[in-house]
């Protein structure tokens, strides 16, 4: 014998919504007073990124092929050079006048301070290495003048050290001019809008940014 159950209790639930024009299913010719048709569709919280997606659809992006006679092959060089702490004067040739750079730490406006910012790092990492350094291929919709490069970087407190004291994997949003040149650098680390403040590494280079390099601002 079956019995009709009155009412129905939902203990957990994504979203749900009423079904005015729906049918209720008969249970062994029981209805129920009321209806409720749950939704299991989950609707991603996750802040778009500088470059307009979400950090799961950029890390999802292929990697394209670069001609390398063209201008994103020169930037791709001068920022393997920047990271590497290998910089010369062409490196910031990437970069118009005005450029501003952001990342977890701070915001380096016009070439002077973010050259600074990168000087300082050598400082304290005697060797960093570019793991890995991908274009991303643009998405549609995604504004032509947009290069999305997604990178591997190894830091090292000791340069005869094994292994790196941290790899940091994050994703650059450059932002181009009609000459091809930086007019915005935005990196993120694991592609995220937003780093933990309680990371130690953050505030090892916030500290040592703050004692380095007076013309950055902190965010």
């Amino acid at each position: 014998m079956v019995l009709c159950q009155p009412s129905i209790q939902i203990t957990r639930t994504t979203s749900f919504r009423r079904m005015s024009n729906a049918k209720p299913p008969l249970y062994h010719g029981c209805v129920p007073k009321e209806v409720v048709f749950v939704s299991t569709t989950t609707v991603s919280n996750e802040k778009p990124n500088a470059s307009g997606l979400t950090p799961d659809q950029t890390r999802a992006l292929p990697e394209r092929s670069v001609d390398p006679n063209s201008p994103e092959a020169r930037i791709v060089r001068s920022l393997r050079e920047l990271y590497s702490c290998k910089a010369q004067n062409r490196s910031y040739e990437i970069y118009t006048r005005d450029a501003v750079f952001h990342d977890p730490i701070g915001t380096a406006r016009g070439i002077d301070s973010i050259r600074a910012q990168f000087n300082a790092l050598s400082k304290l990492f005697p060797r960093i290495n570019v793991l890995k350094l991908r274009v991303l291929k643009n998405p549609p919709g995604t504004p032509a003048n947009l290069l999305l490069i997604d990178q591997d970087v190894a830091y090292f407190r000791d340069a005869k050290a094994a292994s790196p004291f941290k790899v940091v994997n994050s994703l650059l949003t450059l932002q181009l001019n009609d000459a091809n040149q930086i007019t915005r650098h935005t990196e993120e680390w694991d592609h995220d809008r937003e780093t933990t403040p309680d990371d130690g590494f953050l505030g090892m280079l916030k500290e040592h940014r703050k004692r380095t390099t007076a013309t950055l601002t902190d965010v």
